[in-house]
């Protein structure tokens, strides 16, 4: 049994295209970019420095209940 050779060959017959994108494209990009960066530090200050003074603020609250049953006791 006689085996032949076979040889496959790929060529690439794409054009690089020399601008991909055009500008309003590339600036609705950036505006998406700067608008999520936003959002971003938006919910990172609301998780932190937010959560941080509502619990501040209502264990302050509780200890001055707490003062105050103690104190018409």
């Amino acid at each position: 049994m006689l085996r032949k050779k076979l040889t496959v060959t790929f060529v690439a017959t794409f054009k690089i295209p020399e601008n991909m994108f055009e500008f309003s494209q590339y600036l609705g990009f950036l505006l998406f970019l700067t608008i999520l960066t936003m959002g971003f530090w938006l919910m990172f200050f609301l998780v932190s420095f937010v959560s941080y003074w509502v619990g501040g603020a209502t264990w302050e609250r509780f200890k001055e209940k707490r003062a105050k049953k103690q104190e018409a006791q």
